[in-house]
């Protein structure tokens, strides 16, 4: 059976793919990638290829998709499989690298709590933004992140490369997953990586916002076991 890595996202801890775990057990070893270290996108993906097997199947969330390209950059030859989740391949704008900039500071200046919390209402699907279970988990991962976590993944994100060059040398199976009402990632984003990556599969999860795997876990534990097994 082949392994399974799963990259998490910004400010998130394993606990963000603790539906797909126990979904993707049975089918082989799962290990959840550490992003804790690094301030750029080569050395997280370089700590995690450090780590992982000679061989495996790589899944990334969000930030965790950026990484995942890195690595498939670096690594082509260990990638079985791959699978970018409410991700895409562009850079951020220098508007988009503003705001990323601006909410560490505001996360330094107030209560990182307060901010997580406001930053969740605005990820999710309306239909998820009052749920209680979702704003624990989503606050639990972002203190156990921190702040100068948050301040390092920032980095790493602003200086991201466009990877939509690399899209078309992807050979291995590929799943490009979004939510139909990703507020951060816009639907087209992945309709585009999955049109210019070779033989890559397109799911859209219905009433879903950016935290895919937590908002709707039995769909994307679907998608992720029709690709790890097909």
């Amino acid at each position: 059976m082949t392994p399974t890595v799963l990259v998490p996202g910004l400010l998130c801890t394993a606990e963000v793919f603790a539906p797909q775990v126990a979904a993707l057990w049975p089918h082989g070893p799962v290990t959840v990638a550490n992003t804790l270290a690094g301030e750029t996108m080569a050395g997280m993906a370089d700590a995690i290829l450090a780590d992982a097997p000679p061989r495996f199947a790589l899944a990334g969330v969000s930030m965790g998709g950026y990484i995942a390209l890195e690595i498939w950059r670096r690594a082509p030859e260990r990638v079985a499989k791959l699978a970018l989740l409410s991700t895409q391949a562009v850079p951020d704008t220098p508007e988009q690298s503003a705001q990323r900039r601006a909410l560490v500071a505001l996360a330094r200046k107030a209560k990182l709590g307060a901010v997580l919390r406001q930053a969740t209402a605005s990820m999710l699907h309306p239909r998820h933004r009052d749920d209680p279970h979702l704003a624990a988990i989503t606050l639990r991962m972002g203190l156990t992140v921190g702040i100068e976590g948050l301040a390092r993944q920032t980095t790493a994100i602003i200086g991201r490369p466009d990877s939509r060059p690399t899209l078309p040398t992807i050979t291995a199976p590929t799943l490009v997953l979004t939510g139909d009402s990703d507020p951060l990632m816009p639907l087209e984003r992945s309709q585009e990586m999955a049109a210019t990556i070779p033989s890559a599969r397109l799911v859209v999860v219905p009433q879903c916002g950016h935290s895919s795997t937590l908002e709707q876990p039995d769909a994307v534990n679907q998608a992720l076991i029709d690709w790890i097994t097909g």
